[in-house]
C-alpha cells in the first residue's frame, strides 16, 4: 500500500512530481476532463490536486466512523461525486466545493454497501454495486433511483463496473459490464436488463478490467497475471449496427427515408375491411453516385455531406462531439508505432530551449508543445527550422493536451493539406500563396486593395500574420473553434479564402488606417468582429470567385495521412533546409566549442582566482603566525621578567624567613632560659615556704620569750612571745 502518488512522463520515464499528503493507502485517482485537476482518495480523506503545479488545493476529511469509499469527477462538467461507507452520495461543485445535492438513500430493501461505481460519458446515469447481486441505477439529472437490476444468483459481490461506450449513443451508454467475485465480467443492457455476453471464467478469473475510450477493446488483468485484450466487435454483433442519421428526412408523413428501425416482433398486416387492395409505397433514399458516396463516407460511420449540412444549419459542431467529428473529418490514422518511433528520438535540438522564446505558465502545456514540435522536426527536417511552427501548433496542443498522438496527427494533417505550397520559398513567406489571396481580394474589393498599396502594406503584412498563426492571435477560443469547424469541413482553399473574407469584413477600420504600424497592430491583435459574418462571407467568396483565380484550382484536394507510416514530407527546398541545418549545426558546434573554451577559461580563471586566494590566505596566515610569534616572544620576555622579579622576591623572602627563624630561635632560647629561671625561683620560693613552715612549727612548742635578735646575716627578726 502506498500513501503517495508518483507522476512520471511515460516516454522519457522522468519523474515529474511526487504528491504526498495521505496517511492511508491511496485507493483511487480521478482526473478532470480538462486534465488540470485530479482527486486522490484514501479511506480517511480525499485530496484535490492542481496538475499544473502538482500542489494540493483542497482536502476533504470525514469522521473515522464514516469512511470514504470513492471520490471522482463526473464527465463533461465540474461536479465531484463523493460516496461514503454508509451508502450516502453527495455532489459537490469542484470550484467552490459547494454541496449541490445528495442522492437519497433507499429505505426499502437490504443495504448494498456500495463498492463499485460507473458513470456514462454524458454524466447522466450512475451505476452502483457492492456486497449484493443488486445494482442501483441513478439518474443524476432528476436525482432519483431509476431501477434496481438483479444479477444472476452466482453474483454475490460486485467488484467493478464499466460502461461500454458507443460512437453513436451520444454518451448515454446502454451496455454495462459487471465484474463479480467469481472472476466473470457480464455485460448487460441497462434498458432491457438482458445479458449480452460475458468474458472470463471460474478457471480463468478476471482481477480487473478497463474499456478503451472508443469502446472497441476491453483489456483485462487475469488472476494468473496475464493481460488479455478482447475485441468488442467480435463479442457482440450489435456493436456494428449503422449509426442513426444526423439529419432526419421526412417525406409524405412521419416516415424517415434514411433511418429504419428493425424489431423482432412479427409483421402486422392491415385488416381486410374493404374489398379494395391497400397499396403501400416504399420510400427509398435518393440515388447517389458511388464515387461521391465513397468520398463523403467517413470513419466511425459518419457522412461528410450530412455533417456539412448540420454545420451550415447550426454554424458549428456540438462542443461535446467536436473532437470526435474532427478526428473523423481528418481521417486520422492513429499510427501509434510510428508516433512512438518519433517520440523515442527525444527532444529535437531546435526546441530544447523553446521555453525561453515562448514562456508558458503551465508546465504541462510547455512539455506537450515541446514534445509535438520535436516529433514534427524528426518527421521533416524543415520543421526544425520553421520559426512560426510553435504559433501554429499551440492551439491544437492546448486542445489535445491529454492526447499527444492526436495532436501530432491533427497538426500534420493541417500542414499537409491547408499549408500547401507554404514552404516552397522557405525561409521567406510563401509568395505564391500570398499572391492567390491578393488576387481574390483584388477581384472582390479593389478599393481596399488600392488603399493597402497606397499605404505601403503588402500581403506579407495583412495575409501572412493570419496564416502563420492560423487566426489564433485575432480570434478567441470559441471563435477559433467555430472557424476551424468550417475549415476542416471544406476544401483546403477555405482557409486562404477565409483570410480574404476577414480582411474584407474589416474594410471600414482598415480604410481609416494610414500608418504601417497601425496595420501591424491590427493583424496581430483581436478586433471587434463577428466570426459568423466572416464564415458566411467566406462561403460567398468560395462560390463567387472566378475559376481562373480561385485557390481551389491551385490547391490539391484533401489527402489524409497514410496508415502505418506517415508520408514523406519534402515539399520544400531541401538544399536551403540542409544548408540552414548545416549552418545551424555549425553554429551549434561553434557554440559548443565556444562554451567548452569558455568553460575552460572559466575553470582556469577560477583556478587562478583560487590560487591567488590561496596565496593571499598563505601570506595572511604567515603574517598572522609572525604576529603570533612576536606576541609569544613578548609574552615570554614578560614572563621571564616576572620570573626574575619573583626569584628576587623569593630570595628576599628566604632572607627574611632566615632572620625571622633566628629571631624565633633566640626568642625561644630566651623563653627557655626565663622559664628555667622562673622554675628555679619557684623552687626556691617553695623551699623558703617549707623552711618557714618548719620553723613556725618548731617554735610553736617552745616557751615564749621576747627575744630580739639581730642577725646581720639573715633578713628575718624572730620575736618569741
Amino acid at each position: 500500500c502506498f500513501n503517495s502518488i508518483m507522476v512520471t512522463v511515460i516516454h522519457t520515464k522522468q519523474l515529474v512530481s511526487w504528491m504526498r499528503g495521505h496517511e492511508g493507502a491511496v485507493s483511487s485517482v480521478s482526473v478532470h476532463g480538462s486534465g488540470r485537476y485530479a482527486i486522490s482518495t484514501s479511506a480517511d480523506t480525499a485530496q484535490l490536486w492542481d496538475l499544473d503545479t502538482f500542489q494540493r488545493k483542497r482536502k476533504l476529511n470525514v469522521r473515522q466512523s464514516v469512511g470514504i469509499q470513492r471520490v471522482f469527477f463526473l464527465p463533461l462538467g465540474n461536479t465531484i461525486l463523493s460516496c461514503f461507507n454508509d451508502d450516502s452520495i453527495f455532489a459537490w461543485e469542484s470550484d467552490t466545493l459547494f454541496c449541490k445535492y445528495q442522492l437519497p438513500v433507499p429505505d426499502e430493501g437490504p443495504r448494498i454497501h456500495y463498492k463499485a461505481f460507473a458513470v456514462t460519458r454524458d454524466g447522466k446515469i450512475l451505476a452502483a454495486g457492492g456486497r449484493s447481486n443488486l445494482l442501483h441505477l441513478w439518474c443524476l439529472d432528476t436525482r432519483q433511483l431509476l431501477r434496481v437490476v438483479q444479477m444472476p444468483p452466482k453474483v454475490r459481490t460486485v467488484r467493478q463496473l464499466e460502461f461500454l461506450p458507443d460512437s453513436f449513443d451520444g454518451g448515454a451508454s446502454q451496455t454495462l459490464g459487471v465484474l463479480s467475485q467469481d472472476g466473470v465480467m457480464r455485460f448487460i443492457n441497462i434498458q432491457t436488463c438482458k445479458l449480452l455476453f460475458n468474458i472470463g471464467s471460474h478457471d480463468d478469473a478476471i482481477t480487473s478490467a478497463t474499456v478503451s475510450p472508443n469502446g472497441r477493446h476491453i483489456v483485462t488483468i487475469m488472476d494468473n497475471g496475464s493481460l488479455n485484450i478482447y475485441s468488442v466487435q467480435c463479442l457482440t454483433q450489435d456493436y456494428n449496427k449503422p449509426p442513426p442519421s444526423l439529419v432526419k428526412v421526412v417525406s409524405g408523413g412521419e416516415c424517415s427515408a434514411l433511418t429504419m428501425k428493425v424489431k423482432s416482433e412479427g409483421v402486422q398486416r392491415p385488416a381486410k375491411n374493404s374489398g379494395r387492395r391497400v397499396k403501400t409505397k416504399v420510400l427509398r433514399p435518393p440515388a447517389v453516385p458511388m464515387t461521391e458516396d465513397k468520398e463523403n463516407e467517413l470513419p466511425d460511420g459518419l457522412n461528410k455531406k450530412r455533417l456539412v449540412t448540420l454545420l451550415k444549419a447550426f454554424g458549428e459542431y456540438p462542443a461535446k462531439y467536436r473532437m470526435f467529428v474532427w478526428r473523423s473529418l481528418l481521417r486520422l490514422p492513429e499510427n501509434h508505432a510510428a508516433f512512438s518511433s518519433l517520440t523515442d528520438k527525444g527532444l529535437h535540438s531546435a526546441y530544447l530551449s523553446i521555453q525561453e522564446r515562448y514562456p508558458i505558465k503551465s508546465h504541462k502545456l510547455q512539455r506537450g508543445l515541446q514534445r509535438v514540435l520535436s516529433a514534427l522536426a524528426h518527421w521533416a527536417a524543415i520543421f526544425g527550422e520553421t520559426d512560426y511552427l510553435p504559433l501554429m501548433a499551440f492551439p491544437f496542443v492546448k486542445l489535445f493536451q491529454n492526447n499527444p498522438l492526436l495532436c501530432f496527427e491533427v497538426v500534420s494533417t493541417t500542414i499537409v493539406n491547408w499549408c500547401q505550397h507554404w514552404f516552397e520559398y522557405f525561409p521567406n513567406p510563401p509568395l505564391n500563396v500570398l499572391s492567390m489571396a491578393e488576387n481574390v481580394l483584388a477581384h472582390h474589393d479593389k478599393e481596399l486593395l488600392q488603399h493597402l498599396i497606397d499605404c505601403g502594406v503588402t500581403s506579407q503584412l495583412y495575409v501572412w500574420p493570419l496564416l502563420e498563426t492560423l487566426f489564433s492571435e485575432v480570434l478567441t477560443r470559441d471563435e477559433w473553434l467555430k472557424l476551424f469547424d468550417n475549415v476542416f469541413s471544406n476544401h483546403p482553399a477555405f482557409l486562404l479564402v477565409s483570410v480574404v473574407s476577414y480582411v474584407t469584413c474589416c474594410r471600414a477600420p482598415l480604410l481609416l488606417c494610414s500608418h504601417k504600424e497601425d496595420f501591424e497592430y491590427f493583424f496581430h491583435h483581436r478586433n471587434n468582429l463577428d466570426v459568423s459574418s466572416v464564415i458566411k462571407e467566406t462561403y460567398r467568396l468560395m462560390e463567387s470567385t472566378p475559376a481562373d483565380i480561385h485557390p481551389r484550382n491551385m490547391l490539391d484536394d484533401f489527402q489524409p495521412l497514410t496508415r502505418g507510416q506517415y508520408p514523406v514530407f519534402n515539399k520544400y527546398p531541401t538544399y536551403i533546409v540542409e544548408y540552414q541545418s548545416q549552418e545551424r549545426e555549425r553554429i551549434r558546434q561553434q557554440e559548443v566549442d565556444y562554451l567548452r573554451e569558455r568553460q575552460a577559461v572559466q575553470e582556469l580563471r577560477a583556478k587562478a582566482v583560487q590560487r591567488q586566494a590561496e596565496d593571499e590566505a598563505w601570506y595572511t596566515q604567515q603574517e598572522i603566525l609572525q604576529q603570533a610569534e612576536e606576541k609569544r616572544r613578548d609574552i615570554l620576555q614578560q614572563e621571564e621578567s616576572k620570573l626574575a622579579e619573583q626569584r628576587t622576591r623569593l630570595t628576599a623572602m628566604k632572607r627574611e624567613l632566615k632572620v625571622k627563624e633566628l629571631q624565633l630561635m633566640d626568642a625561644a632560647r630566651r623563653r627557655f632560659l626565663k622559664q628555667q629561671q622562673d622554675q628555679r625561683l619557684t623552687d626556691l620560693h617553695r623551699l623558703d615556704e617549707q623552711i618557714q613552715r618548719k620553723v613556725c612549727f618548731h617554735f610553736s612548742h617552745l616557751p615564749v620569750f621576747n627575744i630580739e635578735r639581730r642577725d646581720s646575716f639573715h633578713p628575718f627578726i624572730l620575736c618569741v612571745m
